[in-house]
């Protein structure tokens, strides 16, 4: 499915179940938020989207802590979970995606290449976020695709399966 199919059907499933989505990016730089809010009527289930490209935006909007920064880095599991959790806190929203990661072309350092993208869901009530990392191919726009595709899809299993995405 391509973007637009992904987010009518997350709109689909989200305005079934009442629940409100919120967006945290950082390498995608709203892409995700832009692909939710190109579809009619996207204001009855998406709240916000936050892009926080800085750790200052991360640890200021997103209660991203700084020993999280500091230990794992910005392009993290552990950092995309704290994006999902502090979207969340700092939203009306019942379900959340995060995104962080290194779209290139330059950035990559050992054992994170330019492609790699970390992602978080969450759901409002539990404190335990899905994540995974994701190392994608081709160049800035073409990892940047990938990344919103893979944040939709997740979305799209957490509510069809009623459980974060595996």
């Amino acid at each position: 499915m391509e973007h637009a199919q992904l987010a009518t059907r997350l709109g689909q499933l989200l305005l079934a179940q009442g629940e409100q989505l919120v967006c945290a990016e950082s390498c995608t730089g709203g892409l995700v938020a832009a692909a939710v809010t190109a579809i009619a009527g996207s204001s009855a289930w998406f709240d916000r989207g936050f892009v926080t490209y800085s750790n200052a935006a991360k640890r200021e909007l997103l209660q991203v802590k700084e020993d999280t920064l500091l230990a794992h880095g910005a392009v993290s599991e552990a950092t995309a979970r704290e994006m999902a959790l502090g979207a969340l806190g700092a939203s009306h929203g019942t379900l959340s995606v995060a995104v962080t990661g290194i779209a290139g072309p330059g950035g990559g350092v050992p054992g994170k290449p330019v492609g790699t993208v970390c992602f978080a869901w969450a759901r409002s009530g539990e404190s335990m976020p899905r994540s995974e990392t994701r190392l994608f191919e081709g160049d800035r726009d073409a990892v940047r695709r990938a990344a919103v595709l893979r944040a939709l899809r997740g979305l799209v299993e957490l509510i069809d399966d009623g459980r974060l995405p595996t």
